[in-house]
């Protein structure tokens, strides 16, 4: 970095390198956001995707409540999405505070915390090296290569560009901690990697990557300690004491990280359908040849995909031979070039370090491997093959030219690449359909498209996407996949019986429940079917079973008092539609069925009118208002407290909505109500509004 001393700081346009220099690094950031923006800009018009965004934000009440003193203490005190990350958390409540459910606004939040993160590696590389240059081509590089579209265009990935901004503010933090050692700034680098981890715990080799640093570019296992006593040691050769120092420096961190890895794991085997881990050799294989598989699609960044299915025991000897010797020579061409080449040392270390914890050796879901898994670790490369290049090239002005204008064209090449990739982020249809098209036997893929269609109506579509992820299972006799089998199941069984085939879905539920014999959703759909044909006993069977794995299940408990009210048994029912009402405040289904029973109850001791009304106005305003069943209840309310003209008018808005909605039975019902409550009679009658 220049500094200008009075006119030898002049440059040939009579312009101080200073402020020569200033304005080359405003444009160099002007064209990193640039081209973050191009490429991922196109987000903002996006949707959110049928992959964990339900879990991270439109499916998840404490996040969807925004900020709240009782959102921010479950983010510190609970997991969310069977992961301990309270800020990434906190981040989705904000956004939900500040768009509530539209997606661009969430998408906005993933492309600018990408971009800050992409200045931060400019500033960090060029305040480390001095390479402007080299440090500016990294930096586009991780702007917009397409392995990275994943982490920026999912809106569930928040926590890899939250824990990258501050990743890289905490290597600023301690860069000048070396340039200037105290303890406010050694805190000030442990705060940070505290907030790291508690965007995302993949951070935990943070710390290594510290080291690595000090050997290159910082080069502090070559300085000289300032003490006479280290000095003369140093003179001598004995570098030992430095390098121990550099060491004990790091143990505090390593102490942040290890708690951090025990909190993951304990969160990862306690979470609701945790699935057994793949066999340590399937894990160990797949490890080794993903490394090379994120080398090669760095390079040739073609057919990715949101959802890689995991090879299992197909790999082949030679493959893993292969992955083997090839990540052996990596290693061992970065240890014997060290000296002459540090970054190669740095950046290949770098790489598989971060990678470490990520690379399925510690199988989390069913993936092989992921994209967004080398968000960070491809730092290590992109520095490794920058600083080669330019190595190289150095001799010759030829060659430096011809690598300068290489690197225009990767970059634009790796820009349009991403951006191409990115639209397949538009909605869910397109990213499963993408899926399906760049991998093969793709049951996840099958699954959510299934999903997806059912979810639109479009049931015979869905069901044969559910049945081709059956059959592409049924290969998987590993019990890591039982809970996605069960999983699949009962999508089927649910297709089916919303196509009127409730025998064929019962074999299913079945099917599911053998496999996950603690599958609450099974058991729950299934007493659905069963009491749909009057099979009471054996609904409220499965129901019960239901709370036994689930307690807090408020639908369960409504179910139950259905079918006690079914069987007559109206206390019983008031008392579930209870449960159910302190289970789920927004819950509109328990208090329409408890205000019909409070208000129609033959036990006179049972009903009471005022409270049916208080229930059936909030299951109204929870429900929207427009369900001609859920008018009758209030009319019914109405007329139990004896307010027979609110009662009327009710009742005929309830029966002009069920006519617009083609329920002509319904309607004949209702003017029969409104028969009554003309003549001030309340409605009595002791079955569900339902």
């Amino acid at each position: 970095m220049n500094k200008n001393k009075g006119q030898s700081g002049e440059n040939h346009c009579g312009l101080p390198k200073r402020v020569r220099s200033h304005r080359i690094t405003i444009v160099i950031c002007l064209f990193l956001i640039a081209i973050t923006l191009a490429v991922f800009g196109q987000t903002l018009r996006y949707d959110f995707v049928n992959f964990d965004d339900d879990l991270y934000v439109y499916k998840a009440p404490a996040i969807r409540a925004g900020l709240t003193v009782k959102g921010l203490a479950l983010a510190f005190s609970s997991p969310h999405a069977r992961n301990w990350h309270p800020l990434t958390t906190i981040s989705h409540m904000l956004d939900c505070q500040l768009y509530g459910l539209k997606a661009g606004g969430h998408h906005a939040t993933n492309v600018l915390l990408h971009t800050v993160a992409v200045l931060l590696l400019f500033r960090v590389l060029w305040q480390m090296t001095g390479a402007l240059w080299k440090s500016a081509t990294v930096a586009a590089l991780f702007a917009v290569h397409p392995l990275h579209v994943e982490s920026v265009a999912w809106v569930s990935e928040r926590k890899d560009v939250l824990s990258a901004v501050f990743f890289l503010l905490m290597l600023g933090a301690y860069f000048r901690y070396t340039r200037a050692r105290s303890v406010t700034r050694y805190l000030a680098v442990a705060v940070l990697f505290v907030a790291g981890l508690m965007s995302k715990p993949m951070l935990v080799s943070a710390p290594v990557i510290l080291l690595l640093l000090d050997y290159w570019p910082l080069r502090r296992f070559e300085q000289l300690s300032l003490t006479k006593e280290r000095a003369k040691a140093a003179k001598s050769g004995d570098q030992r004491r430095v390098r121990r120092d550099l060491f004990l420096e790091k143990v505090p961190l390593l102490a942040i990280a290890a708690g951090s890895c025990v909190i993951t794991f304990i969160l990862q085997k306690r979470a609701t359908g945790a699935i057994p881990p793949l066999p340590p050799l399937w894990r160990m294989e797949n490890a080794v040849v993903t490394y090379v598989i994120y080398v090669w699609e760095t390079l040739w960044p073609a057919r990715l995909a949101v959802f890689y299915p995991h090879p299992n025991d197909t790999l082949t000897i030679w493959e893993i031979l292969l992955a083997i010797g090839l990540l052996l020579a990596m290693t061992i061409a970065a240890i014997v070039f060290r000296r002459k080449g540090p970054y190669l040392f740095v950046g290949w270390f770098w790489y598989v370090g971060m990678l470490l914890p990520v690379i399925g050796l510690v199988q989390v879901g069913e993936q092989g491997h992921a994209d967004r898994y080398t968000y960070l670790p491809h730092i290590g490369l992109f520095v490794l093959a920058v600083w080669l290049v330019a190595d190289v090239t150095a001799a010759s002005q030829r060659r430096s030219r011809v690598a300068v204008a290489s690197a225009v064209i990767i970059i634009i090449a790796l820009g349009w690449a991403a951006f191409i990739q990115t639209s397949y982020w538009r909605n869910s249809e397109t990213l499963w359909t993408h899926a399906l098209a760049a991998t093969s036997n793709n049951d996840v893929a099958h699954n959510n498209l299934g999903y997806l269609c059912a979810h639109r109506g479009e049931l015979d579509k869905a069901i044969s996407h559910f049945e081709t992820a059956l059959r592409i299972r049924s290969s998987k006799r590993d019990p890591h996949y039982s809970a996605g089998s069960a999983l699949v199941q009962v999508n089927l069984a649910d297709a089916l019986s919303r196509k009127g085939q409730p025998d064929e879905a019962i074999v299913h539920y079945d099917e599911a429940i053998k496999s996950q014999p603690n599958y609450a959703d099974a058991y729950y759909n299934r007493g659905n079917i069963l009491f749909a044909e009057g099979r009471i006993d054996e609904a409220m069977a499965d129901w019960e079973k239901t709370l036994q794995i689930r307690p807090d299940d408020a639908d369960a408990h409504t179910c139950l008092g259905n079918a006690f009210l079914r069987r007559g048994s109206v206390k019983e029912a008031v008392v579930q539609y209870q449960n159910a009402i302190t289970l789920s405040p927004e819950d509109p289904h328990s208090r329409i069925n408890m205000a019909w029973v409070l208000s129609t109850a033959p036990d006179a001791s049972i009903r009471d009118g005022i409270k049916a009304v208080e229930f059936a106005q909030q299951a109204m305003e929870l429900s929207g208002g427009n369900d001609p069943k859920f008018l009758r209840t209030l009319a019914a309310a109405y007329a139990e407290s004896g307010r027979f003209s609110e009662a009327i008018t009710t009742a005929r808005e309830a029966m002009m909505t069920a006519t617009v909605q083609g329920k002509a039975g319904l309607a004949h019902v209702l003017y029969g109500d409104v028969e009554l409550y003309r003549a001030n009679v309340p409605l009595r009658a002791a079955r569900s509004a339902e």
